[in-house]
C-alpha cells in the first residue's frame, strides 16, 4: 500500500467515525427539539438527553482529526479548498459554535426544558451537516474555476446543481435516520417503551427517504462529467450488498426485534457505502485539478502523521469505549437511576 492510500485512508476512516456519531448526536438534537414543539417531550426528552450528556462534547473531535490530517498529509487542499470553502465553513463553523453555546445554556442553565435553546439545538444539527455536505459536491467538479492562478467558487453553479442539492438532502435524511434507528435501540435499552416505538416511528418514516436522495445522487451523477459514475457500477456489488443490509435493518426495526443487531447492521451498511463512494472517487480530492499523488506531503512528514494518527485512534477508540461502558452501555445510567456530571 502506497503512503497517499495509506494517508487517505486513515483520513476517511476519521470522517466516517464523524459521519456516524455526529449524524446520532445531530438528529437526537432535532428529535428533542420536534418533541418539545410537538408536545411529545414526555415521551423523547429523558431519554435523548441521557444519550446527549455525555456524547455532545467528544463529538468534533473526530472532525477535527479530519481537517488537521487533510491539510497536513495533502498540503495543497489548504490552497484550494481554503479559498472556495471560506465562506461554507465559516457557515459550519458559527452553527457549530451556536449548537454548543445553545446546548451549555439548556443543559447547564438555571431555566431547563428551554424550547427556544432547543430548538437552536436542534436546527443548527440539520444546517451543519446540509453545510458540510457542499465539500462532497464542490469534490466532484464543475463548481471550481482557476482565474489568474486563483480558484474561484462559481456560486451560481454550485445552488443551482442537482447534485448538490441531492447531496444535501442525503446528509439531512441520513441524519435523522442514523439517529432514530440508534435511538430506538438506546429507548429499548432503557426499558422505555413510548420512546422506542416513537423513534421506531420515526426510522421507518425516514427509511423510504433515504433511498430516494441516495438513487437521485447516482442518477445526477450518471449525467456528470466525471469518471467517478463509471467507478461506481464497477462497485455495484458493494452498494446492493449495502442495499441488503438496509433491508435488514428495517425488517428488524420494522419487527421491533433485535435493536442492538439493527444499529450493527446499520453501521456495517453505511460503512460500505462511504467506502465505495471514497474508492470510487480515488484519486482525486478536486476534480480534475487535485490528486492525491500530485499534493501528498514529503515522505518523512507522511509517515509521522500516520504513526501520529493511529497512535490517537488507538487512544481515542478506547475512550469512546470507555464512554460507551461507562454510560451508553450502563443500565443504571440508561435507565434514569444514575446522573451523568460533566
Amino acid at each position: 500500500m502506497s503512503l497517499e492510500l495509506l494517508g487517505i485512508s486513515v483520513l476517511w476512516i476519521f470522517l466516517f467515525g464523524y459521519v456516524i456519531v455526529a449524524s446520532i448526536d445531530f438528529g437526537a438534537g432535532f428529535f428533542n427539539a420536534y418533541s418539545l414543539l410537538t408536545g411529545k417531550q414526555h415521551i423523547l426528552s429523558k431519554v435523548i438527553k441521557r444519550y446527549l450528556s455525555p456524547v455532545w462534547e467528544i463529538t468534533n473531535v473526530f472532525l477535527v482529526f479530519f481537517f488537521v490530517g487533510i491539510v497536513g498529509f495533502f498540503p495543497q487542499t489548504a490552497f484550494y479548498y481554503g479559498t472556495v470553502l471560506l465562506v461554507p465553513m465559516s457557515i459550519s463553523l458559527i452553527l457549530i459554535a451556536i449548537r454548543g453555546s445553545y446546548y451549555a445554556f439548556e443543559a447547564y442553565g438555571t431555566k431547563k426544558g428551554h424550547k427556544g435553546y432547543a430548538l437552536a439545538y436542534g436546527l443548527t444539527g440539520l444546517f451543519i451537516p446540509a453545510s458540510l455536505s457542499i465539500v462532497f459536491s464542490i469534490s466532484e467538479g464543475g463548481f471550481v474555476n482557476i482565474i489568474e492562478s486563483q480558484p474561484i467558487l462559481d456560486y451560481g453553479a454550485l445552488f443551482t446543481s442537482p447534485l448538490a442539492w441531492s447531496i444535501v438532502v442525503l446528509s439531512i435524511v441520513a441524519v435523522l435516520y442514523i439517529s432514530a434507528v440508534f435511538l430506538t435501540w438506546y429507548a429499548k435499552k432503557a426499558n422505555d417503551e413510548k420512546a422506542s416505538n416513537l423513534m421506531r416511528k420515526y426510522a421507518l418514516i425516514w427509511a423510504f427517504p433515504l433511498i430516494i436522495s441516495s438513487l437521485g445522487i447516482i442518477i445526477e451523477l450518471k449525467s456528470y462529467p466525471n469518471e467517478h459514475f463509471a467507478a461506481m457500477t464497477n462497485l455495484w456489488w458493494m452498494f446492493a450488498i449495502s442495499g441488503v443490509l438496509f433491508l435488514a435493518t428495517v425488517w428488524l426495526i420494522w419487527a421491533r426485534i433485535g435493536h442492538g443487531l439493527a444499529v450493527m447492521l446499520l453501521v456495517l451498511q453505511f460503512a460500505i457505502a462511504f467506502f465505495v463512494y471514497g474508492i470510487s472517487h480515488y484519486p482525486y480530492l478536486l476534480y480534475p485539478y487535485l490528486t492525491v499523488y500530485d499534493s501528498f506531503t514529503n515522505k518523512a512528514m507522511a509517515i509521522s502523521l500516520v504513526v501520529a494518527f493511529i497512535a490517537g485512534l488507538c487512544l481515542l477508540l478506547p475512550s469512546l469505549y470507555l464512554v460507551l461502558k461507562l454510560f451508553l452501555f450502563n443500565k443504571d445510567y440508561v435507565r434514569g437511576n444514575q446522573d451523568y456530571h460533566a
